[in-house]
């Protein structure tokens, strides 16, 4: 079983009951939850004009392989009623691979770790409650570190607090 961690996100809908159904589905597609964050209200990044996000993450065990999950995580937006989006616009849905162990990938459709989550507090908030010590492979920083690094760039509001563990 290979360790991974998800960063999950809406800000269009039922923004918190998205997120909540996003993690039901990935249980039900081999991506067994071993954590789950709380969830934060952000404000959109990147796009400005849109309204503002309800960020989490989870930590999973899997036996699917990189591109599997990445399969999985675009059946489940495709599922929740995601469409076609301009990049970095209104979503109801998004799910990244934030990190897969140490696994270092680069191809076209599947980067990972994921390029930006080390610029991007509404990653690592939520991150670092369930995993602030874990290590970027190529940052070779932890979750932790990388969070105090732009902590006063973006500040991320929580607006609920769910267990860590399912």
């Amino acid at each position: 079983m290979t360790t991974i961690y998800i960063g999950i996100g809406s800000n269009l809908g039922d923004r918190e009951g998205t997120c909540l159904k996003a993690v039901e589905e990935l249980d039900r597609r081999g991506i067994k939850l071993t954590g789950k964050s709380s969830r934060y209200e952000t404000e959109p990044w990147g796009v400005k004009d849109q309204p503002k996000f309800i960020n989490m993450a989870v930590e999973a065990n899997t036996d699917l392989t990189p591109l599997e999950v990445l399969r999985a995580i675009k059946e489940i937006e495709k599922k929740l009623g995601r469409g076609e989006t301009r990049r970095w616009g209104p979503r109801v849905v998004d799910l990244d691979i934030l990190l897969y162990n140490d696994l270092v990938v680069d191809e076209p459709g599947l980067r990972i770790p994921h390029p930006h989550m080390h610029e991007r507090e509404f990653v690592l908030n939520p991150l670092s409650e369930i995993a602030p010590e874990v290590i970027h492979p190529l940052l070779k920083k932890t979750v932790r570190e990388m969070l105090s690094e732009v902590q006063a760039v973006m500040p991320s509001l929580r607006i609920h607090q769910t267990p860590s563990k399912p």
